[in-house]
């Protein structure tokens, strides 16, 4: 996958063992920045990639950082689409009680390169019946 750096600061992305399915991405900033309690800080990561077609990135928080300081994407998971040649950068929430610092070369989420398809949408009036049916949330829970 090919990959270009748009600042000095850019790193490439590594991954933690040889089975981790995530890429560790960094942040790519020239000073330390701050997160305060509730707030979002956008972090860039200076790298933009050319994700292969019927792929895409999914940017996932760290476990160690979401745990440990209550940093994760204020988005939950983000898409990098293939088609994006732009800048990726991870907007972060601070959830716990305690300004968080982000420092240079900081491990800041991960993103992990998935397949994804693309069915065809057909409009019916009538949708297949299922044991579930139309129940929401928590219908197929532990009573």
């Amino acid at each position: 996958m090919n990959i270009k750096f748009l600042n000095e600061y850019a790193k490439v992305p590594t991954r933690g063992s040889s089975y981790a399915a995530g890429y560790d991405l960094y942040a790519a900033i020239g000073e330390p920045v701050t997160v305060f309690p509730g707030t979002t800080v956008p972090v860039t990561t200076g790298l933009a990639m050319e994700i292969p077609e019927d792929f895409f990135g999914a940017i996932f928080a760290r476990s160690g950082l979401a745990t440990k300081r209550g940093l994760r994407p204020a988005n939950c998971v983000g898409v990098v689409d293939a088609d994006y040649r732009g800048e990726i950068g991870v907007i972060l929430i601070n959830l716990s009680q305690e300004p968080q610092t982000i420092e240079p070369d900081e491990r800041i989420c991960q993103m992990v390169i998935a397949r994804h398809e693309q069915p065809a949408l057909v409009e019916v009036e009538v949708l297949g019946e299922t044991e579930r049916g139309a129940g929401g949330f928590g219908h197929s829970g532990v009573k």
